[in-house]
C-alpha cells in the first residue's frame, strides 16, 4: 500500500511540473523546428490590375500616332505595361517576319526574324483571327532558341485584323516576373486595328478628293480618273533578308500586300469605261463624284465598327436588321450634305450599301429592307 501511494504522490507531482513546463517547452521546440527548415521560397507577387484610366491612357497614346509606324510603335509601347515581352511580326502574303520588340533586347532585335506559322499558336492566332493562349513548349523552335521563355512558360499570340486580313502578330509573355494581361492586350490591339483603318480612310479620302478636284481642273470634258488608294503599308522599307530571293518573282496581284489589296478593292469601285457625268457641267459632275465618295466613306464606316454583324448578316441575310441604327443615321448624313444637290437623284448611298455591304446581293440585307 505504501508502495503504491509513494506512486501516485510521484505521479501528481510529475504532472504538476509539466502543466507549468510544457508550454514554454512546445515553443522552444516549434523555435527549433523552425532553425533548422530551409527558408521559404519568396513569392511572386501577381501583377497589379490595370486600371481603367491607364488603359484609357494607353489607347489615346496609339490614337495619338498619325503615321501607321508611330501608331505600331505606341502599340508595343503600351503592351509593355501588360506584358514584361512584346514583338510584333508582320505578316505578308501568309508569311510573318519579326518588326520591332520590347522587353527581349534592343527594339529591333526581332527584325527579319521568320515564324513557322504551322507552329500551333501561331496558325490558330492566324486562321482563326483570335488571341492564342499557349505554353512556350509549342511556340517556333527559332524564336525560343535565340530569347529564352518566360519563367512561367506561359504565352499569347493576338491577330492584329486590318480589312479583315490579319495584318501582323502579336507575341507576348511575362518575361521572369510573370506579368502577362490578357485582356488588356486584346483591348490594345483591337483598339489599334480599328484606328489603323479610321487613319487609312481619312487619308484616302483626303487624297480622292484633291485629285479630284485637281484633274476637273486641268480638264473638265476629259474622263475622270479613279483614284485607286492602296492600304499605306508601314513596312513597305522593310524587306525580310530570308526573302529578298523571292522578290523577282511575280506574285498575284492579291497577295503581293494583303491588306493593301483588301484596302483598294473595298475603298474604291472600279473606274468606269466612260465618264457617266460626261453631260453634266463640270461643277454638277464635281458634286456627283463627291457624293459617291462620301456615300463610300459613310458604307466604310459601318463595316468597320460592325465587322462581326456584318458577317454574321451576310450568312442570315439580314444585313439591315443587324445594322439598321448605323445604316439610317449614315443616310441621314448624307442626305443631309447631298439630299437637296444636283446628285440628289443619283441616290448612292443606297447604290453603296447594296454594293459594298451586300456585295451586289440584296437578299442579303432582308425583307426588310426597302430598296
Amino acid at each position: 500500500m505504501a508502495e503504491k501511494q509513494l506512486q501516485r504522490i510521484v505521479e501528481q507531482a510529475v504532472a504538476q511540473v509539466l502543466d507549468r513546463h510544457l508550454p514554454k517547452l512546445q515553443s522552444e521546440l516549434v523555435e527549433r523546428v523552425l532553425e533548422e527548415l530551409p527558408p521559404p521560397p519568396a513569392e511572386i507577387a501577381p501583377p497589379a490590375e490595370p486600371s481603367a484610366t491607364s488603359l484609357v491612357q494607353a489607347i489615346s497614346s496609339i490614337h495619338a500616332g498619325g503615321t501607321q509606324k508611330e501608331i505600331l510603335r505606341a502599340l508595343l509601347d503600351a503592351s509593355s505595361a501588360s506584358a514584361t515581352r512584346v514583338a510584333l511580326f508582320v505578316v505578308r502574303s501568309g508569311a510573318a517576319t519579326g518588326w520591332q520588340s520590347r522587353g527581349l533586347g534592343e527594339d529591333e532585335t526581332v527584325k527579319d526574324l521568320p515564324l513557322d506559322m504551322n507552329c500551333g499558336p501561331i496558325a490558330h492566332a492566324y486562321q482563326n483571327r483570335v488571341a492564342a493562349p499557349a505554353n512556350i513548349a509549342e511556340m517556333d523552335g527559332r524564336f525560343v532558341e535565340r530569347f529564352g521563355g518566360p519563367a512561367n512558360e506561359q504565352i499569347l499570340i493576338l491577330p492584329l485584323v486590318m480589312k479583315d486580313k490579319v495584318a501582323a502578330l502579336l507575341y507576348a509573355d511575362g518575361g521572369a516576373n510573370g506579368v502577362l494581361d490578357s485582356s488588356s492586350l486584346e483591348v490594345l490591339v483591337l483598339a489599334t486595328g480599328a484606328w489603323l483603318e479610321v487613319v487609312s480612310l481619312r487619308k484616302q479620302a483626303q487624297k480622292e478628293s484633291t485629285e479630284a478636284s485637281a484633274a476637273a481642273e486641268r480638264a473638265a470634258f476629259a474622263p475622270p480618273v479613279q483614284a485607286v488608294s492602296s492600304f499605306a503599308d508601314p513596312f513597305a522599307a522593310h524587306v525580310p533578308q530570308h526573302t529578298a530571293a523571292r522578290a523577282a518573282e511575280p506574285e498575284p496581284a492579291a497577295e503581293v500586300v494583303e491588306v493593301a489589296a483588301h484596302a483598294a478593292a473595298s475603298a474604291a469601285a472600279p473606274a468606269a469605261a466612260a465618264d457617266p457625268f460626261a453631260g453634266l457641267s463640270p461643277e454638277d459632275a464635281d458634286t456627283h463624284r463627291k457624293a459617291q465618295r462620301f456615300a463610300r466613306l459613310l458604307v466604310d464606316e459601318i463595316k468597320l465598327y460592325n465587322q462581326a454583324k456584318v458577317s454574321e448578316g451576310r450568312r442570315s441575310k439580314d444585313l439591315y436588321d443587324r445594322l439598321k441604327d448605323d445604316i439610317e443615321k449614315s443616310r441621314a448624313s448624307y442626305q443631309k450634305r447631298y439630299g437637296n444637290s444636283v446628285a440628289a437623284g443619283g441616290d448612292y448611298f443606297q447604290k453603296e450599301i447594296l454594293r459594298s455591304l451586300a456585295e451586289e446581293d440584296a437578299s442579303l440585307m432582308g425583307a426588310n429592307f426597302h430598296h
